[in-house]
C-alpha cells in the first residue's frame, strides 16, 4: 500500500481534525463550525484562493500548480445526521442528537489532507478545486453549489469524489462505470375512508385495511411489472392511522421510498404507484391522495473517469487492491448533480469492518484517511501532469 510519505508523516494531525469534526457534527446546511474549521486548516495550509458561502455553507478553495492547465474538482461533504451516538468514545458527538453516522467528518478530513499535501508540493500544472460541500444528508447541497455556477465559476472540467464504505477492507477502492447509486424519490399516500366505532365496521371505509392491502399491493410492482432484469426498491416506511383502540379512523398516511437506476424506469414507477394505489382505493370504495417527489438523480459515473480513477487508485493500494466491475447500490448520493454538470467519478473506499453507515455505533475508520488522501493527490498529478 504506497500511502505517500508526506501525508504518512500528518497523518495523526488528520486524525485529530477527524475526531474535532466528529465531536461537533452540523447538519444539512448548518456547517457554520465545519466551514470555518476548514477554512482555518486552508489557510495554515497556504492554499490559494478560498470562496465561503457558495450553496449558503459551502468551501471551496483553489490550489494553483506550477505551470497553466484545467481545473480539476475534488469534493467532501461536511454534514451529520440527527442521530444519537451510542459509543462512549474520547471524541463522542458534543451535540445532542445529532452525529457524524456517515463519515463526512472523514470525507472532509480526506480532502484536508490532500489540500495540505498539494499546497506543499504543487507538482501539477493547472488548478485544483476544493469543494467542501453541505447539506449532503437530504438537502441537496451539491445541487445549490452547480446551481450558484460552481463549475464554471472555478473552471472546472472533471470532478471527483469518494464515500467511505463498511465491509470493504481498508487499502481497497472500488468503483463502477455507469450508474453508481440510486435515484432517490419519495411518496406520502393519504387514504380517505370513512370513520366510524370499531364495534361497527359496515359502517365505515377502513382505510387502515385499504392502507394495508396497499402496503402489499405496492410489492408487486418490482415482482411482477418489471423485466428481472431491472432494479428497483419500493419500501413503505410509514403508517399512520387512529387515535384510540374502539374507533376505525377516517383517514390514514403511508409514506416510503422509491430507488431506481434508469431514468426512463424511475418514471414509469411513478405513474405505476398511482395507478396502484388507486386501484386498490377504489375497490374498497375509499379513495387516495398521493404526493410524489422527485429527489436526487441516479449518480452516473462517466467511462473514461472510472478508468483515471481506477489508475489513480491502483498508484495508491495496487491494481489488485482496485475494482472497478462494482455493482450498482441502491443508496442515494447529491453529488449526482456534480456529475450531470461535468465528467467525472464516485468511489468508494475501504472502510474496514464496522457499523453500517447510518448507524448509532458507526465510526470512521482513521486508517482510511491517509488513503484518500493519498488517493485524491495522484488524480491530480495523473490528471494535470508537468511537463517533463
Amino acid at each position: 500500500m504506497a500511502v505517500l510519505n508526506r501525508i504518512a508523516e500528518f497523518r495523526d494531525d488528520m486524525t485529530a481534525w477527524r475526531q474535532h469534526l466528529h465531536a461537533h457534527p452540523e447538519l444539512m446546511f448548518d456547517t457554520h463550525q465545519t466551514a470555518a474549521f476548514v477554512v482555518e486548516r486552508l489557510r495554515d495550509f497556504g492554499v490559494d484562493t478560498i470562496e465561503t458561502g457558495i450553496g449558503r455553507t459551502g468551501v471551496v478553495a483553489l490550489i494553483r500548480g506550477q505551470a497553466d492547465g484545467p481545473a480539476i474538482g475534488l469534493r467532501a461533504d461536511m454534514d451529520a445526521l440527527p442521530i444519537a451516538e451510542a459509543p462512549d468514545r474520547a471524541y463522542k458527538s458534543t451535540v445532542p442528537g445529532k452525529m457524524h453516522a456517515c463519515g463526512h467528518d472523514g470525507h472532509t478530513t480526506i480532502l484536508l489532507g490532500a489540500a495540505r499535501y498539494l499546497a506543499e508540493t504543487r507538482n501539477f500544472a493547472g488548478t485544483v478545486a476544493l469543494i467542501f460541500q453541505p447539506a449532503e444528508e437530504g438537502g441537496g447541497g451539491a445541487k445549490e453549489m452547480v446551481d450558484e455556477g460552481l463549475m464554471d465559476r472555478f473552471g472546472i472540467e472533471r470532478v471527483f469524489a469518494l464515500h467511505n464504505w463498511p465491509g470493504v477492507p481498508v487499502g481497497r477502492i472500488e468503483m463502477n462505470a455507469g450508474p453508481a447509486m440510486a435515484a432517490s424519490d419519495v411518496f406520502t399516500i393519504t387514504v380517505n375512508g370513512r370513520g366510524a366505532h370499531a364495534a361497527y365496521p359496515q359502517n365505515s371505509i377502513d382505510p387502515i385495511a385499504v392502507g394495508a392491502q396497499i402496503v402489499q399491493a405496492l410489492q408487486t410492482i418490482s415482482a411482477r411489472n418489471l423485466s428481472p432484469l431491472e432494479q428497483a426498491v419500493i419500501s413503505v416506511t410509514e403508517f399512520h392511522a387512529g387515535t384510540t383502540n374502539n374507533v376505525i379512523p377516517p383517514h390514514a398516511v403511508l409514506a416510503g421510498t422509491v430507488r431506481t437506476l434508469d431514468e426512463d424506469l424511475r418514471q414509469r414507477l411513478a405513474v405505476r404507484l398511482r395507478e396502484v394505489c388507486e386501484g386498490v382505493a377504489a375497490a374498497q370504495g375509499a379513495t387516495v391522495a398521493i404526493d410524489y417527489e422527485f429527489g436526487y438523480p441516479v449518480t452516473v459515473n462517466h467511462d473514461a473517469e472510472v478508468a483515471f480513477a481506477a489508475q489513480a487508485a491502483a498508484d495508491v493500494v495496487g491494481a489488485e487492491n482496485v475494482f472497478d466491475q462494482r455493482r450498482a447500490e441502491m443508496g442515494a448520493e447529491d453529488f449526482a448533480y456534480m456529475l450531470q454538470a461535468r465528467p467525472g467519478a464516485y468511489v468508494f473506499l475501504g472502510q474496514g469492518d464496522s457499523a453500517p453507515l447510518h448507524h448509532p455505533d458507526y465510526d470512521f475508520n482513521d486508517e482510511a484517511a491517509p488513503i484518500g488522501a493519498s488517493y485524491f493527490v495522484r488524480l491530480v498529478e495523473r490528471g494535470l501532469p508537468l511537463a517533463r
